[in-house]
């Protein structure tokens, strides 16, 4: 796997735990960046933290490192890249994937950390 660039989106982000009924929120259709998935036990939604109402379950302080360029479906190891070292210096970590490319959450008072062990690893952070 070749080393990968990664860019640190602006804002912080929440975690969040939606019952599996629940709609997808319309506010969100304004929010630069947002993923939501459901399952039969959940609606899980990664929004801006500014835009989580208090009554939402939401883990907050998260900070998002997107891998750029467009990732071919035949490429390997990506996410291995990133999530192995982030592993060994205990780092947690929430990844959500596209069709395009991959975006890795830490907790906001790991990304200085997280960033060095990606630069050390072989990786551009910018």
């Amino acid at each position: 796997m070749k080393n990968l660039s990664l860019s640190v989106l602006p804002e912080r982000l929440a975690i969040c735990r939606l019952s599996p009924d629940e709609p997808i929120p319309k506010s969100l259709a304004h929010a630069q960046f947002w993923s939501a998935t459901r399952t039969e036990e959940e609606l899980s939604i990664v929004v801006p933290e500014e835009t989580v109402p208090a009554y939402w379950k939401a883990e907050r302080g998260w900070r998002c490192l997107k891998v750029l360029g467009l990732l071919d479906f035949d490429l390997t190891g990506i996410l291995a890249s990133v999530a192995v070292p982030l592993d060994k210096e205990g780092l947690s970590i929430f990844v959500i994937s596209t069709h395009n490319t991959d975006y890795i959450l830490v907790r906001d008072g790991d990304l200085e950390k997280a960033k060095q062990v990606l630069v050390a690893s072989g990786h551009v952070v910018r």
